[in-house]
């Protein structure tokens, strides 16, 4: 509630009333005429009279000595006006201060360049408390519908990616694979199996969910966590498998081609020279006995040229091979086979995963490569079974959720010979790298889907209630298979491009990324991680602060002479 007996003027006045001014002198505005005292219009508005008399004097001081037209100042200096530029920074802010590296600097820049200068204070402290008292209220506003959302949350199962990052201390971070929302994302002085159990289930026990399992690397601290501490499955991260196999392979391959390809080139230049110097010899002395000497010579070099390329074939095949295979990891490792959608067992996966590390150890061995390289190689491959485990999780997993849900036989068939295979398809394409793949597997997605909704068939006997639970249900198993973290990843990458922009990030920083990332960004179709994850629809954060976040302060009395 403002106090209106206080004598300072709105200049000394906390930022917060600078609307409640705005509207008094709008009201003032409404009431003025030649027939009504501005001692009258004060004791309507309950202001004292000194007070409204020195508002007025400071609008018209500000009308006369602003650098902006008339009619921006007027605008500015009324209760709608004050109300848009109120929104104006708070966007500002949350935009390019909060959701981007853009610098409070730079947003200074931007208010002295826009002219806002005249209306706000653009000073780097005042901006900086404005970026503050943000962080603060985007903190409380996570926690608020952190605590709603959980209380109407439904029962669900997930599956979690772990990871930490330096920059430089200690970051915690686990994500939620379906939704992508972030679970856990803080400071902590260690990264053992005892820090990542206290820190989830701290974050996991106002949850009603389960974890089912933990896609990671091989770090020993993140294996005791999931599987001794949690007891669920972990899933190996194809991206490190796929780096090991490259480190051991690709660079020494190319260098092999390369020193091959330049040995070949010299040789091929050799032959030319000699031709040419046979060719003049025969032709101003063709009777001398240094003909006979460089058609020998030019028959060795021939002869080397052609080792030299078949040399440079062979490393090139060899590179070709190792590429082939590498590729290969990533295609086949998927229940379902990802050039017909038909489903995969464990065993036949494995059979395939197989025949690439089989052909990346023979590539290994023909190229000679370092005893380093073959124990990255062997390191590798000692995921192969792990690999095969969770294709083996993956179907139990689904077979468990078809008898919960109570399914008879041809429908289960259905759901994992059709329904699901075009639902994982359709994920797999979104996530695969050239754009010819992406068209190729939607298109296959497409056809597979369509095939599982023939009206002919058992869709056809099913009622409208009884297609949308199935889909969904479907939906929910093709999110069942998780192979790769690369969303902690990635948002490790995000964290490391604010440390660099920042220097530092306070706890509260922190704090206000992830709130932003859960609750403010969102994906092409609309939805934000925290509506996935919570399967519902959170309040918009921008309305929250824009309700709460104090008014916009004005500049120093001393910009106005």
């Amino acid at each position: 509630m403002v106090d209106f007996t206080d004598q300072r003027t709105d200049q000394e006045l906390p930022a917060s009333q600078r609307m409640t001014v705005a509207e008094r002198l709008r009201q003032f505005d409404e009431r003025d005429s030649p027939w009504t005292s501005r001692s009258q219009i004060a004791r309507e508005l309950a202001v004292p009279n000194s007070t409204l008399q020195a508002w007025l004097q400071q609008r018209r001081t500000r009308l006369a000595n602003s650098g902006q037209p008339r009619e921006v100042v007027q605008f500015f200096e009324n209760s709608a006006g004050l109300a848009f530029l109120h929104q104006l920074l708070t966007a500002g802010q949350l935009i390019f201060v909060q959701g981007s590296n853009c610098g409070l600097r730079n947003f200074c820049r931007f208010l002295e360049l826009s002219g806002l200068q005249e209306f706000v204070a653009a000073s780097y402290g005042a901006q900086q408390a404005v970026a503050e008292e943000m962080e603060s209220l985007l903190s409380d506003f996570g926690e608020q519908e952190d605590r709603r959302l959980a209380a109407r949350m439904p029962a669900r199962e997930i599956s979690l990616a772990e990871d930490e990052t330096f920059h430089p201390h200690i970051c915690l971070v686990s994500m939620e694979l379906a939704s992508n929302f972030i679970l856990l994302e803080q400071y902590e002085a260690k990264r053992d199996a005892p820090t990542w159990n206290r820190c989830l289930d701290e974050r996991l026990a106002s949850l009603p969910i389960t974890v089912c399992q933990v896609v990671s690397d091989e770090a020993k601290a993140l294996l005791a966590h999931t599987q001794v501490h949690l007891g669920v499955h972990h899933s190996p991260d194809l991206f490190h498998v796929q780096q090991e196999t490259t480190k051991a392979t690709s660079a020494a391959l190319a260098r092999q081609t390369q020193g091959a390809q330049e040995a070949w080139e010299k040789a091929l230049q050799r032959c030319s020279q000699v031709g040419e110097q046979l060719a003049a010899c025969r032709e101003h002395c063709a009777q001398s006995s240094h003909v006979q000497e460089l058609e020998q010579e030019r028959q060795c070099s021939e002869e080397n040229e052609a080792v030299a390329r078949q040399q440079m074939s062979a490393c090139q095949d060899r590179q070709q091979r190792a590429t082939t295979a590498r590729r290969g990891l990533g295609q086949d490792y998927h229940p379902f086979d990802i050039h017909d959608g038909r489903p995969l067992p464990a065993e036949e996966v494995a059979a395939r995963l197989t025949a690439h590390f089989d052909t990346l150890d023979q590539v290994a061995l023909e190229a000679q490569l370092s005893s380093r390289a073959q124990q990255k190689l062997a390191k590798a491959r000692r995921m192969l079974d792990a690999m095969q485990a969770t294709i083996v999780f993956f179907w139990r997993l689904v077979a468990a959720r078809f008898s919960s849900w109570d399914l008879s036989e041809p429908v289960r068939q259905w759901m994992r010979e059709q329904l699901i295979p075009g639902y994982y398809l359709a994920s797999v394409a979104s996530k695969a790298q050239t754009a010819e793949e992406r068209d190729r597997l939607c298109k296959l997605s497409v056809r597979i889907l369509a095939r599982a909704r023939d009206p002919t068939g058992l869709w056809g006997t099913l009622n409208a209630q009884q297609q949308g639970d199935l889909e969904h249900q479907a939906q929910e198993c093709a999110e069942l298979f998780q192979r790769s973290s690369s969303c902690v990843e990635g948002r490790n990458g995000q964290l490391s491009l604010k440390h660099h922009a920042l220097h530092h990030l306070t706890k509260r920083k922190l704090r206000a990324l992830t709130v932003l990332h859960n609750y403010f960004v969102r994906r092409p179709d609309g939805t934000t991680a925290a509506e996935r994850f919570y399967d519902q629809v959170p309040r918009d954060p921008f309305a929250w602060l824009l309700a709460r976040l104090s008014h916009p302060a004005r500049p120093r009395a001393s910009r106005y002479p």
